[in-house]
């Protein structure tokens, strides 16, 4: 697999992984859980520089493969698990 696939899944599985810590840590606030779907994106941004840098043409690729996917997948999955978690009534 190229180096660019495995970023962007790794990126789409930590998506799903962090909407599930937030769920678990039953955070609430939007903004509270967005800060750390946000810490959470820049830690392996920065993870993935250092490791992939020397494989890719490009670093400005690295910060922006998959950030779309990653931000969908936490907030969809995110939505999910809080009104699974959180029925109204």
């Amino acid at each position: 697999m190229k180096t660019i696939n495995v970023i962007y899944w790794s990126r789409v599985g930590l998506g799903a992984i962090t909407a599930l810590v937030c769920a678990a840590l039953n955070l609430q606030d939007f903004l509270t859980s967005l800060s750390l779907g946000m810490l959470v994106y820049l830690v392996t941004d920065y993870v993935f520089r250092r490791k992939f840098a020397a494989k890719v043409e490009q670093t400005s690729k690295l910060a922006i493969t998959g950030i779309g996917a990653y931000f969908i997948t936490w907030f969809v999955t995110w939505i999910l698990l809080y009104t699974l978690l959180h029925p109204a009534g």
